[in-house]
């Protein structure tokens, strides 16, 4: 699978390298695999991202929580969870890579200095599941595929476009996921931002959060959706309660701008540009 396109962060810009069809049949391996919110409402959750993306919902049965798949054309793009109430976490969207063997990849996250909080385990048929932090604080999972092979959709209005991580320590993050998952880094000329690949693949970005940053945001993977209309999507998300913390702007990559959720849950949109969809 090949991430359609490279948008930025605030003060970014990442180096598209290449395009295909959005479907995705596997993903490789040490590749974002899958994105889900953890949130204190689902109801909630689905009138404002149905809203927002257009998503359709297939909602699992109690003994899972309720979890929920979000769909495009019968695609699986994102999934939905219930937050715990007594969760030491804020609602958020998280991102997983997609591994072929969790418990080794375990061993290789603790090696190379990152936390495994939660698995290995097993999801009832559909993978197995590990969930991580790296060495600078950013939290991420993990995923071995079984029924459940991740989104199916990629690159399209709706469904993922680009993963990076902020961190304040961005030679350590980049260190960590080229060692953990086997990916190069590329250094941008000029700034302090590091795109990571695997092969051919442009997998995700490392970039250095500075004193502009608020002392209090911690390092963390923003997690990036397309849209067919940056300010449509800006303007729907604050009818819906969201809101907005970076403004819609212009890159040579896309429009795009950074918001939460009613919940409080933060992720970008972005219309990619006719360049990023022809590289």
């Amino acid at each position: 699978m090949v991430v359609s396109a490279r948008p930025k962060s605030p003060g970014t810009f990442p180096f598209p390298e290449e395009r295909t069809m959005p479907v995705v049949d596997k993903h490789n391996v040490g590749t974002p695999t899958w994105m889900d919110l953890m949130t204190t409402d689902l109801e909630k959750a689905r009138a404002f991202y149905g809203a927002l993306f257009g998503w359709k919902f297939l909602i699992g049965p109690k003994e899972t929580g309720y979890y929920t798949m979000c769909q495009l054309d019968g695609r699986n793009v994102a999934g939905m969870g219930q937050r715990p109430a007594d969760a030491p976490f804020p609602p958020a969207w998280s991102l997983y890579f997609e591994v072929d063997d969790i418990d080794a990849y375990a061993a290789r996250v603790r090696k190379h200095g990152g936390h495994v909080g939660m698995g290995p385990m097993d999801v009832m048929e559909e993978g197995r599941l590990a969930f991580c932090s790296d060495p600078t604080g950013a939290h991420f999972g993990m995923w071995q595929s079984k029924k459940h092979q991740g989104a199916k959709l990629v690159g399209e209005p709706g469904s993922m476009a680009w993963h990076e991580v902020n961190t304040r320590d961005a030679a350590r993050a980049r260190d960590f996921y080229a060692a953990v998952f086997g990916l190069e880094p590329k250094k941008m000329e000029g700034m302090e931002y590091w795109t990571l690949h695997k092969g051919p693949q442009t997998v995700g970005g490392v970039f250095q959060m500075d004193s502009k940053w608020p002392s209090g945001v911690p390092a963390h993977w923003m997690n990036y959706f397309a849209v067919t209309d940056t300010d449509a999507a800006v303007k729907k998300v604050t009818e819906m309660g969201g809101k907005v913390h970076v403004p819609a702007m212009d890159t040579p990559y896309g429009r795009m701008a950074t918001v939460t959720d009613p919940a409080g849950a933060a992720f970008t949109v972005i219309k990619l540009s006719p360049f990023a969809q022809s590289m």
